[in-house]
């Protein structure tokens, strides 16, 4: 664990709202694989996802959340959320849309509230773990309690 590791504001979000989670940090200063990130916080790769954001063809954004050992599956992806068509973001669009850098993007606290799918495989965890919006900060939560913060879907979305 980081020594004084601050509070990001996905963390004070959820205690804001009493919800239930945990706290993981690693040390680095860039964005690493999500592989890496479950290796260095000691976490089973398949309970830790990475925070894509997308845009469709009606130009309208959405936020995919995948196992970092998988990719998103683009025609799943667009068949989820009723769009033609879907393409990831480009890097520097990100951070304006969403408040987020490359590496530390979080479901939760963006920018504003974007139609947010969740691979249908976190049903299968009791926690999943993905970025608290900072690189090196990680946080572990419920599905359950994920949904009195951020409203989602869940739709088999990877390839």
């Amino acid at each position: 664990m980081k020594k004084n590791a601050d509070k990001t504001n996905v963390m004070r979000l959820l205690e804001q709202k009493k919800i239930a989670y945990s706290a993981h940090f690693y040390d680095t200063v860039e964005a690493v694989s999500g592989t890496a990130v479950a290796e260095m916080i000691g976490i089973d790769p398949k309970r830790v996802y990475k925070t894509l954001v997308t845009v469709g063809a009606s130009r309208q954004n959405y936020v995919f959340v995948v196992p970092v050992e998988h990719e998103l599956d683009l025609k799943k992806a667009a068949k989820a959320v009723g769009e033609k068509s879907i393409a990831m973001i480009k890097s520097k669009e990100l951070l304006p849309l969403t408040g987020y850098v490359h590496g530390g993007c979080s479901p939760i606290g963006m920018k504003k509230p974007f139609v947010t799918t969740i691979d249908i495989s976190a049903s299968n965890h009791d926690t999943i773990v993905f970025s608290a919006g900072k690189i090196g900060y990680q946080v572990e939560i419920a599905l359950d309690e994920l949904r009195k913060i951020i409203k989602f879907n869940l739709f088999d979305i990877v390839v």
